[in-house]
């Protein structure tokens, strides 16, 4: 059954639930010769909604038309683990002085590996397992700070900035602002640990509709990281993606002279810090920026300008040197944008491409599982996309 095309398959189910072609085109509501030309494969079912018939009326599950395993397949972050980097948020043992529990304290610099690598977790978009790290981490973060104030200091903020990121990625900006407030409270007294926290507040700010207030906090913090001191590439980088966090936000309030300003600014000083780098996770050059003017595009409602930065930013070296889910999420920009240009086919093949990039961009992250749903209701998305969105339920 699974070499065979979906018409063999919707001809074989239809003869063990012995229905004559005239009898389950009836039951559809099409034609016989409806039927006969889906199961003989001259007419393609590329629609979500009419599968979805199909397998009603055959009592199975869609899935089983693609040939594959009937059961659903676990495709969002589940709620019950969210919910306990919510907790862990909300706690506040090591303040009101309780025991640390059966959990040791780690050492600063054991932290700041873990910290790493959780960090290295997220930008390979593996979602569901940084879900699964976060709350002990948060924990480990936070007794470790309390143990030692000074050495603790830089991965528990590292960590709040973190958390603030991936719950923002998974449509959750209410405890995202809570992640980034502690990162900023935490960072107080050092304005680069400052700025690399203010990039997490922007994200939230945005996510939460707070544009223009994010466009304000990210602007004071992109000139106060690198005022009166001698241009690091660390600070520039900062600096830059801040800029560009600006940028973005003026975008979707529909300022599109702020913006180009804004990523012009940005442009300058990428071409200082040069693609490949990656200080403070921010993976800033000008290939980042060249793909923020894709996104920023979108937001303005020029499709077609949103297209040209999208071919010159990938065509850049730097382009295969960003983090896997940098480019994972720009290619769901790069859908949205020939979407509003009424291109579904390229749509589709572009989220097709960010799936096989990253899939929790596409499956985990709730635009990306918007876009697909979208997708998957238009008859010339490819054929590949519907049946992604069958088998995850979308559409």
């Amino acid at each position: 059954m699974g070499e065979l095309p979906v018409g063999r398959r919707v001809a074989y189910w239809r003869g063990r639930r012995r229905l004559s072609q005239q009898v389950f085109a009836d039951r559809l509501g099409k034609s016989k010769s409806w039927v006969d030309k889906v199961e003989r494969g001259v007419r393609a079912l590329d629609k979500v909604s009419t599968l979805q018939e199909i397998a009603t009326v055959l009592r199975i599950d869609p899935a089983v038309l693609l040939g594959r395993d009937a059961r659903p397949v676990e495709v969002s972050t589940r709620v019950d683990e969210v919910e306990r980097i919510r907790v862990a948020l909300s706690r506040y043992e090591v303040p009101l002085g309780r025991p640390p529990g059966s959990r040791p304290v780690l050492s600063a610099g054991r932290l700041a590996r873990q910290v790493g690598h959780a960090w290295t977790t997220f930008q390979y978009a593996r979602y569901p397992l940084l879900v699964g790290l976060l709350p002990d981490l948060l924990g480990d973060a936070q007794r470790t700070h309390a143990a030692d104030p000074a050495a603790g200091w830089v991965p528990l903020v590292h960590t709040y900035r973190l958390t603030a990121a991936l719950l923002v990625k998974l449509g959750d900006p209410e405890s995202a602002w809570l992640a980034a407030d502690r990162a900023m409270i935490a960072a107080t007294g050092d304005r680069s640990l400052v700025a690399a926290a203010a990039v997490q507040l922007g994200q939230v700010l945005r996510a939460a509709g707070r544009v223009r207030v994010a466009k304000s906090a990210m602007l004071a913090a992109a000139y106060r990281v690198t005022a009166g001191v001698p241009g690091r590439g660390a600070d520039l980088s900062l600096c830059g993606t801040l800029l560009v966090q600006a940028a973005l936000a003026a975008a979707q309030d529909g300022d599109d002279s702020a913006v180009a300003e804004l990523l012009d600014e940005a442009a300058g000083l990428a071409a200082e810090v040069g693609d490949g780098l990656d200080h403070h996770w921010t993976g800033f050059g000008p290939t980042a920026v060249t793909l923020a003017r894709t996104a920023a595009a979108v937001d303005l409602g020029d499709a077609g300008q949103a297209i040209a930065w999208h071919h010159s930013g990938i065509r850049r070296d730097g382009w295969r040197w960003l983090a896997t889910e940098h480019r994972a999420a720009h290619l769901l920009d790069a859908a949205r944008a020939h979407l509003h240009t009424d291109d579904a086919f390229t749509a589709g093949r572009l989220l097709a491409e960010a799936d096989r990039t990253a899939p929790a961009e596409v499956r985990h992250r709730p635009a990306g599982r918007d876009l697909l749903a979208h997708l998957a209701r238009d008859p010339r998305t490819p054929t590949t996309i519907t049946h992604l969105a069958i088998t995850l339920g979308v559409g």
